[in-house]
């Protein structure tokens, strides 16, 4: 998915998930000059955080 469509449904900005892919806290890939985040990353990025938090997924 597109990098805007990844901010939008982790409700963060942006320049947050650029920020996140260049922490390596989030893989993406390029595809020529487009920057596409997994789906499967994303909810492995989320599972990551709740497993941090102890808690269930909201």
């Amino acid at each position: 998915m597109r990098v805007e469509e990844a901010a939008d449904l982790l409700n963060i900005g942006r320049s947050a998930v650029y920020d996140l892919v260049r922490l390596r806290a989030l893989p993406s890939v390029k595809i020529g000059r487009c920057r596409r985040i997994p789906l499967a990353a994303l909810r492995d990025y989320v599972e990551r955080l709740t497993e941090a938090e102890g808690g269930d997924a909201a």
